[in-house]
């Protein structure tokens, strides 16, 4: 028999739809709890690029399959060395999950850990090493040295199994059963690491959604520690996409959705069912579906094009073949269920499932779908933000960004680009999308900018000051309009924000997703991480890292370059001075003037800082003339501190004249800290 595949025109029409729907969302494999620390950023490259080009040598290589492998190989060959390197205890071990390259020659190899033979879940780390080998970076997901007290479990698995099957029922599952036997793992996701058990609860979630609940037991206690559901439940729309091309597989006479060209990527027809493959859509020619509901081939037809046009966005855009980077394909599944509104990835599966939304008449089968659930699959198996708290929303996203981009890059003049989320499905009743980029609050839930229990809110809207980010370093702030769409993006501070445009800023985050996130990243290491990106493609001192500086301060991470996050104001003498918590970086310095005429022999300044895992901490003065006095200096050792004192200055009165400056300054040599607020009082 006959194998090929071939380019063919297919028409394939859907028509916009309305379904009564939740928010978009999709599976994050957790392997870690929400630990909030910040990203360790890379130290920038040295050569200036020209104006708005990238570094020469700093964009990822396009690797094929087997460059990759032989990456993992010879990285996987040297684990036990760079584990030594780093320090790590004699029973701890390296697994390399996956390796960028960049043109220079850089490697970013994030690695997996063991102790002592069990899995550690939320040890992962990232080491960033030069062309000669030596490393320049080391970003870990914990900071806690891995020595569990003991590897011995004093409870049964049958207790943590009772456990998880408890859980499960809390949460409405039907047909809760064990699916994966509880094993023994080294729980360090959330402070000290301890042994623990994770157990797998099957079945189907109270939406008819596939379960896979995770569960872990303390194994020494039997208390829970942590538990997460590993595919999380979305929702779509059907795409006016009109006539599109397909790439399919013709064999003797028949033809078949397989494409051979994105690694033999396979759409299949569920027929309502809710388990296994289906069957694979086959036909006497090479044209699908009529753009009718009610013909299972336009539902087909709309999941392999939006799942082709995802796996080139990554590998044209990104050089990355296929989400693990293998080039292999995932497959899509269409038709699950009955009535199912939803649609959702799966890692166990490595395949995206659509449903036919209410009445089975609205397909849940879309390009931004497609890509935003798609992107789940590429976080798993990168950076694994874990689904809960500020690491979630960031998880939800990233599938929100990567989704517009796609959809972007499809140049589908049937349903153009845009920064709107779910903008056809009409779920309000009056045409208004699911979510805003420019403004997450228009969709009444999403938050616009950070602020400090943002954690414990949904990832659906905790994810809003990270999409509004986005928006903002792509497009900039105030009112314009793109592709025929009026978006009007407001900033925390109320300064302007200019954007470096989506190309850009779309490049910034998958380097910062790949190569500097891991499975506990919050909005202070996303903003560390996207500025390391940054410094690495064009430079420390380049127009894009002030604009990405100038971007999370729009949003309330973080200051605007030249300040210590006041936004550019100018705060006066005898007058309390309070810096909201933004996770400022820890270099940074605010202006105070009104100290004209003859100054007090002394000045007080009060200073309240709240910092996490920093090393070392210096806290300065600066006089008008540059005089330094130095307030603090001490070593943390790793943990949390704060400073609540004040601090009295001899200040004669022709240094006491004029601007001064506060500063605070991290000394660490591997680890970049965070302060959360400033608060200055003068006398």
């Amino acid at each position: 028999m006959r194998s090929s595949s071939s380019d063919r025109r297919t028409p394939h029409r859907s028509t916009t739809r309305r379904a009564a729907a939740v928010a978009l969302v999709g599976v994050s494999a957790l392997i870690a709890a929400a630990v909030q620390s910040g990203a360790a950023s890379a130290a920038p490259e040295q050569t200036r690029p020209a104006a708005g080009k990238v570094l020469p040598g700093a964009e990822s290589v396009k690797l094929t399959p087997a460059q990759r492998a032989e990456l993992i190989r010879t990285q996987s060959a040297n684990a036990a060395d760079t584990a030594r390197e780093l320090g790590l205890g004699a029973k701890e071990k390296l697994v390399v999950r996956d390796v960028v390259k960049d043109g220079n020659g850089t490697l970013h190899t994030r690695y997996e850990r063991t102790y002592d033979g069990l899995p550690v879940l939320g040890g992962d780390l990232v080491v960033k090493s030069t062309k000669s080998d030596a490393t320049a970076a080391v970003l870990k997901a914990t900071k806690k040295a891995i020595k569990p007290a003991t590897t011995t479990a004093a409870v049964s698995k049958a207790k943590a199994e009772s456990q998880a099957l408890s859980a499960a029922k809390a949460e409405h599952a039907k047909g809760a059963d064990v699916d994966r036997a509880p094993r023994k793992v080294i729980w360090a996701a959330s402070g000290t690491p301890k042994v623990a058990y994770e157990t797998v609860v099957g079945g189907f979630q109270h939406d008819g959604t596939p379960q896979e609940l995770h569960v872990v037991t303390d194994a020494t206690t039997g208390e829970k520690l942590y538990e997460w559901e590993a595919i999380a439940t979305g929702t779509g729309h059907t795409v006016y996409s009109g006539t599109v091309d397909l790439t399919t597989t013709q064999s003797g006479s028949t033809y078949n959705l397989t494409d051979g060209a994105r690694g033999n990527h396979k759409t299949y027809n569920l027929n309502r069912g809710s388990s296994g493959t289906g069957t694979l859509f086959s036909g006497p020619d090479d044209v699908w579906g009529n753009g009718s509901p009610s013909n299972a081939e336009s539902a087909g037809a709309d999941a392999h094009y939006g799942a082709a046009l995802t796996w080139d966005y990554y590998k044209n855009v990104h050089g990355r073949s296929g989400i693990r980077g293998d080039g292999v394909g995932a497959y899509s599944r269409v038709h699950y269920g009955n009535n199912y509104v939803n649609a959702f990835w799966s890692d166990s599966c490595f395949c995206m499932t659509y449903g036919d939304g209410s009445g089975n008449s609205n397909p849940l089968t879309s390009i931004d779908v497609a890509g935003h659930e798609m992107t789940h699959g590429l976080t798993s198996v990168t950076a694994r933000l874990v689904y809960s708290g500020e690491s979630g929303g960031l998880n939800e996203a990233t599938s929100d960004i990567f989704g517009s981009t796609v959809e972007f890059y499809a140049n589908n003049s049937s349903d153009v680009g845009d920064y709107l989320i779910g903008e056809e499905i009409n779920i309000n009743g009056d045409g208004t999308p699911l979510r805003y980029m420019d403004k997450p609050s228009k969709d009444g839930a999403s938050k616009d900018n950070w602020y400090s229990g943002i954690g414990s809110i949904d990832v659906h809207y905790s994810s809003g000051p990270a999409n509004h980010f986005f928006y903002l370093l792509s497009e900039g702030s105030g009112t314009k309009t793109i592709n025929g769409v009026t978006y009007n993006s407001p900033t925390a501070d109320g300064l302007p924000v200019t954007g470096i445009g989506r190309a850009k800023a779309e490049k910034i985050w998958f380097r910062a997703l790949t190569t500097k996130f891991s499975s506990n990243t919050n909005y202070a290491g996303a903003r560390t991480g996207t500025l390391a990106a940054t410094a690495e493609l064009y430079g420390a001192d380049s127009a894009e890292y002030a604009a990405v500086q100038h971007a999370w301060a729009g949003v309330a991470v973080g200051s605007r370059p030249g300040d210590g996050g006041g936004g550019g104001t100018v705060f006066e003498n005898n007058t309390d001075v309070t810096i909201p918590d933004r996770g400022s970086a820890v270099t940074s310095s605010i202006s105070v003037t009104g100290r004209s005429g003859n100054a007090p022999s002394n000045l007080q300044v009060g200073v309240d800082i709240v910092h996490t895992y920093i090393g070392d901490l210096k806290v300065d003065l600066i006089a008008p003339d540059g005089s330094v006095y130095t307030l603090k200096g001490y070593g943390t050792g790793g943990s949390s501190d704060n400073i609540n004192t004040t601090y009295t200055v001899n200040a004669s009165s022709e240094t006491a004249n004029g601007t001064w400056k506060l500063r605070v300054q991290d000394n660490a040599s591997w680890d970049t800290g965070y302060i959360n607020g400033w608060k200055l009082t003068f006398p």
